[in-house]
């Protein structure tokens, strides 16, 4: 099935999917029916990831109620994945947008008592996009293996 996507300059998430189907994407885990998984750019909750629509929409409401329930089955499965990769204390989920950013992305972030200064949402993290928090290659690789190894087990 083809998927209507934007041009990069209009939505970052469309240029993030372009890239990851020219195999130029270092971050890329697996292809899913409705979406890609990936990990963070930036892993100050170690085994964020992020599932990207393949479907320029940027509300639930303006897909099919089919693709709609197979977006949401996919994000629990990757959500799953995530949480028995990274056995965190609770998992988070975020499924934001706005700017060029519009594209309906699913953010998951395996969560740890005390890993924020005060208890609360990762928002109130200043410094999680510092260049501290992008992993090396090898760091990455081993995130993408965790998350696949798992995702294989669910699929």
């Amino acid at each position: 099935m083809e998927h209507k996507l934007l041009p990069a300059d209009e939505c970052l998430v469309c240029g993030r999917i372009e890239q990851t189907l020219r195999g130029e994407n270092p971050f890329f885990v697996r292809e899913l029916e409705t979406g890609y998984v990936v990990i963070g750019d930036h892993q100050r909750f170690e085994g964020y990831t992020l599932l990207l629509c393949k479907e320029h929409a940027t509300e639930l409401s303006q897909l099919t109620p089919e693709f709609r329930a197979a977006f949401l089955r996919d994000m629990a499965i990757t959500a799953e994945a995530v949480e028995k990769a990274f056995k965190p204390d609770k998992m988070n989920y975020a499924l934001l947008g706005i700017g060029k950013c519009q594209h309906m992305h699913w953010h998951l972030y395996p969560r740890r008592e005390g890993d924020t200064p005060t208890p609360g949402p990762v928002w109130r993290v200043t410094d999680a996009n510092d260049d501290r928090w992008i992993p090396s290659p090898e760091k990455l690789e081993e995130l993408k293996e965790k998350v696949n190894r798992e995702l294989e087990k669910l699929l």
